[in-house]
């Protein structure tokens, strides 16, 4: 099976999106990609001197097939929403959004600091709507539409959500001080 670190040859042409930049790209079927980063349901590689996200439903493209937390993040971003019933902790959300990665940061964004607040509300039909407001690490990201996209898709995965709203927001600014220590250590910043 291959994994991060491993250069292999795509199966078919893939669906890719150009890291920073956010550009959809096509990556033809023989090409030699290396796998830079396999978390939170997707896959950063390198190809052709560029980085690329692909999402984890095109895992078989890589070799490689999808694995239970890609499963999940596909299905959360396609089945119509489950019916509410009951509240929703707090802590199964920041749990989630433990599981979403900057395609160019091995470090997930809670402990990247890109996560400012989580609020769940019981909205007017009696659902429970999550307002998250997050930033990026760069306000001209390319990237930060499919960041965002991942974070509203996993968090609608949580039990009892019927509503997600993410702000992005650019005050304060992210700086490297907002990182938790074992970000820091994780990527050699001590």
């Amino acid at each position: 099976m291959n994994s991060a670190g491993d250069t292999i040859t795509t199966t078919r042409d893939v669906d890719a999106i150009l890291i920073p930049l956010g550009t959809p790209v096509t990556i033809p079927a023989g090409a030699l990609v290396l796998i830079t980063q396999e978390l939170g349901g997707s896959y950063t590689v390198s190809v052709g001197g560029n980085l690329a996200r692909i999402e984890g439903k095109d895992a078989d493209a890589l070799g490689l097939g999808e694995t239970d937390e890609q499963k999940a993040a596909s299905a959360a971003k396609t089945d119509e929403h489950i019916a509410v019933d009951g509240p929703v902790d707090e802590q199964d959300v920041w749990a989630v959004l433990r599981t979403c990665y900057d395609p160019e940061i091995p470090v997930n964004i809670v402990d990247l600091g890109l996560v400012y607040d989580v609020h769940v509300v019981e909205d007017d039909e009696g659902g429970n709507h999550v307002d998250i407001v997050m930033t990026l690490t760069a306000p001209g990201c390319g990237m930060g539409p499919f960041i965002v996209d991942d974070v509203r898709a996993k968090t609608l995965s949580v039990d009892n959500v019927s509503g997600v709203e993410v702000e992005l927001v650019f005050d304060p600014a992210w700086d490297r001080s907002m990182m938790s220590d074992e970000a820091r250590l994780q990527l050699g910043m001590f």
